[in-house]
């Protein structure tokens, strides 16, 4: 027996999950996502928002992310010294999507751990 779920519902319970933080935004893009890759690879996803909340996490942009993941040292190996902030975006940018899933929202990202 098993239950479909609508957007919304997979939204709520990610906002509902306490552990998680995820903004309403973020997890509306998130439950898109999931339902995307669903239709996209034919694989039926069971909800569990504890491994959900394990494996992505939201970030305000990709500078919040690599600002989370590297020391200052490393952020300088990846980046030229007198880079763009833009050049910077696109540089951390195609770092995450070279390794991992990175979804764009209104307000954030959300990036999975690689």
């Amino acid at each position: 027996m098993k239950t479909t779920l609508t957007t919304y519902d997979i939204a709520n319970a990610l906002i509902n999950d306490e552990f998680a933080g995820w903004s309403r935004a973020g997890a509306f893009a998130l439950a898109e996502y999931l339902e995307e890759y669903e239709e996209s690879t034919g694989e039926e996803l069971e909800l569990d928002v504890i491994a959900i909340r394990s494996e992505f996490t939201e970030f305000e942009d990709v500078h919040d992310w690599a600002d989370c993941h590297f020391s200052d040292e490393q952020l300088d190996e990846l980046t030229e010294e007198d880079t763009s902030k833009a050049e910077r975006w696109v540089t951390f940018t195609n770092y995450i999507e070279e390794r991992g899933t990175l979804i764009f929202f209104d307000g954030g990202i959300i990036v999975s751990q690689f």
